[in-house]
């Protein structure tokens, strides 16, 4: 087949020695040698199967086509042939993929077994839906049973392979529908009220602390409110930070030691052995902790600030509240709210099941519409279809002609989802 295509380009004014075989070039140097011609332009027309051509074959830089000849039986096959032209390094702003089938032929099997494998790697490497059972495909497939389809002779089979699609697609999204649905009603019955009781604990918590707080605190000139601390009272910044320091040496397990109190607040410590620092527990009805350092004076401001922010923590959580009351109120809306696609999904459903059945009863169902033209006679020597898929890319600044990875870097050429048959 090669020799004949080789002739033909011949004929129509392709110069011969800008045609090349992959097979001719057996070491590693002629392959080199090869690749150069390629990527410099003296080559214009290459050979090759996805073994010879595979990984590794680093010849993207000119290339404006590629042309499948046939459908291999793994889906990563066409991703390695695609992967030679969509790659970084290829000069031109847009390149074309050409997919050659044959009406009414074993190409229907062949991509049909490529998309469900597709399928299979698609469900484990993805995760495209909540459902246990995955049973969507994803774009790569979807573009799989887009040519099978192409290759059935009969139009029903390709009726068939689009509703498949659609199905899928809105079983999927019922799925994600019902999904939402448990997940509301789980809200609603366990996790809503459960964070409206919390913050509600919280508010009465902050409100009486800051009740405490106010009753407790003593205006003076200078200095502050009375610290108390092993027994002593202190009104001087300097002084109560001072005996606070002196309080923390010694700690250094876990636990929290009661040292005195300040401002109707019970005063602990502790260390905190993974940040390696002391800090003060500051407890009413709820606890205020604060890191403690090296400087006297600098603790008790830090003491100050945190309950002085005992108001600011009060109006958060109130108005954390009144999200969650509207949060309730959206979820309550949106609960048993019917599936929007539901008449669509059931009436494609209805008509699937009725191709089943004109298939099944024309005995042509889950067969390959390959062996044999429409009429029953032994197919001839079939002239094959071009599908054409256009592919952009943004021009690379750099070459990268040596590159050896397996598959193609993040900025290839990237493939428009339009096919023209």
């Amino acid at each position: 087949m090669y020799d004949d295509i080789r002739t033909k380009l011949v004929a129509n004014g392709v110069p011969e020695n800008e045609v090349a075989f992959i097979h001719d070039y057996n070491t590693e140097a002629q392959k080199k040698e090869l690749f150069a011609k390629v990527r410099s332009g003296k080559v214009r027309i290459l050979f090759g199967s996805t073994a010879k051509c595979g990984a590794g074959t680093n010849i993207q830089d000119r290339l404006i086509a590629l042309h499948d000849l046939d459908c291999p039986w793994r889906p990563a096959d066409l991703a390695q042939r695609a992967g030679r032209i969509e790659r970084q390094g290829n000069m031109n702003p847009e390149v074309d993929i050409f997919r050659y089938v044959t009406n009414a032929t074993f190409d229907s099997y062949l991509f049909q077994t490529v998309q469900k494998k597709q399928q299979f790697i698609a469900q484990i490497m993805t995760s495209k839906s909540p459902v246990r059972m995955c049973e969507d495909m994803d774009e790569q497939a979807l573009s799989y049973a887009e040519i099978k389809a192409l290759c059935a002779g009969n139009p029903l089979i390709a009726e068939k392979m689009g509703l498949d699609v659609e199905v899928a697609k809105l079983k999927m999204l019922k799925a994600n529908h019902q999904s939402q649905q448990y997940r509301l009603e789980d809200s609603l019955r366990l996790s809503f009220p459960k964070q409206i009781e919390s913050e509600k604990a919280y508010i009465e918590g902050y409100k009486a602390d800051l009740e405490r707080l106010t009753v407790n605190t003593v205006n003076v000139a200078e200095g502050i409110s009375p610290m108390t601390i092993g027994g002593s009272s202190y009104g001087e910044r300097k002084d109560a930070g001072a005996a606070l320091i002196d309080a923390c040496r010694g700690i250094d397990v876990a636990g929290q030691f009661k040292v005195g109190s300040y401002r109707g607040f019970e005063m602990s410590v502790s260390f905190d052995i993974f940040h390696q620092e002391y800090k003060c527990h500051l407890k009413g009805a709820m606890t205020h902790t604060v890191p403690l350092g090296t400087d006297p004076v600098g603790n008790i401001t830090r003491i100050d600030n945190a309950l002085e922010k005992i108001s600011t923590t009060l109006s958060g959580a109130e108005t954390q509240l009144e999200a969650l009351y509207s949060q309730v109120e959206n979820a309550k809306a949106e609960l048993d709210r019917p599936f929007p696609q539901e008449a669509e999904l059931a009436e494609k459903s209805a008509r699937l099941t009725e191709l089943d059945t004109l298939l099944s009863l024309d005995g042509k169902d889950e067969q390959p519409a390959a062996e044999v033209r429409e009429g029953g006679t032994p197919a001839a020597i079939p002239t094959k279809t071009p599908l054409t898929a256009t592919h952009t890319a943004a021009r690379t600044e750099t070459k990268r002609a040596d590159e050896p990875p397996d598959t193609p870097p993040p900025n290839k050429p990237k493939k428009k989802n339009n096919e023209e048959r």
